[in-house]
């Protein structure tokens, strides 16, 4: 059975990465979810997907220049579906502590060695606090997050955000020791699938957002798909 992980929350359908897009996913029947997270100024991790503030709440500056009680403050709906009321910046333990997924995808975006491994260390310390080491995967593109992760907290799940397939994304995925690989769905083959499988990963593929594409993932045996319409996959493939 294909699983099925709401995008940001559920971004088609509610602001991306808010506490409202989340408790939609769940309404939604979608047990699962992928979010993104920075670090604030002092040191909290906050869900927004850009490192800088312009695009969802319309103000300016960097999210890691700004306080989590700033951040906290700003209203997040801006350039999503219409909402009828504020939605503030989460940060993770908002959603750990009102949000019951079974499975969380922490994406970490690119960050310098040192902030890399500021971000990782607070997501082991967030997710030991509330015990959900067995539920969560921290995911990412980045080179200097994987070591982080291999190097400082082996033992939470990664996995390797594959975009592009010049840097062969299944020996990056074992050069960093991945338990799952989120693939761009471009690059989903049933080959290629099939080998990640055969390596022992978790093919999670992003981001699908029409039925048909759906269907045929799911028909090639993939293990999920992220999407910002859970409550069109979860029509699609029940």
């Amino acid at each position: 059975m294909t699983l099925i992980y709401g995008h940001r929350g559920a971004r088609g359908e509610a602001p991306e990465n808010t506490l409202a897009g989340f408790e939609l996913c769940l309404e939604l029947g979608v047990r699962r979810c992928e979010l993104d997270l920075h670090l604030s100024r002092d040191g909290e991790l906050v869900v927004i997907h850009d490192p800088t503030l312009k695009r969802t709440t319309g103000r300016g500056g960097k999210v890691s220049e700004k306080a989590v009680a700033d951040l906290v403050a700003l209203d997040a709906r801006q350039g999503g579906p219409v909402w009828p009321r504020p939605c503030p910046i989460p940060t993770l333990r908002e959603l750990f502590e009102k949000c019951a997924f079974e499975h969380w995808q922490l994406e970490v975006k690119s960050a310098s060695r040192v902030r890399a491994a500021q971000t990782v260390r607070a997501i082991a310390q967030l997710v030991e606090e509330f015990g959900l080491q067995d539920r969560i995967t921290v995911t990412s593109a980045s080179r200097e997050v994987l070591r982080a992760l291999q190097r400082d907290t082996p033992h939470l799940a990664r996995g390797l955000v594959a975009e592009y397939a010049w840097l062969d994304p299944l020996k990056v995925a074992a050069h960093y020791d991945c338990h799952l690989l989120a693939l761009n769905w471009t690059l989903c083959t049933p080959e290629r699938l099939l080998k990640a499988q055969r390596q022992g990963l978790h093919v999670s593929v992003w981001t699908v957002n029409d039925a048909s594409l759906m269907r045929r993932l799911a028909d090639f045996g993939a293990d999920s798909l992220i999407t910002d319409f859970p409550s069109l996959a979860r029509r699609t493939l029940g």
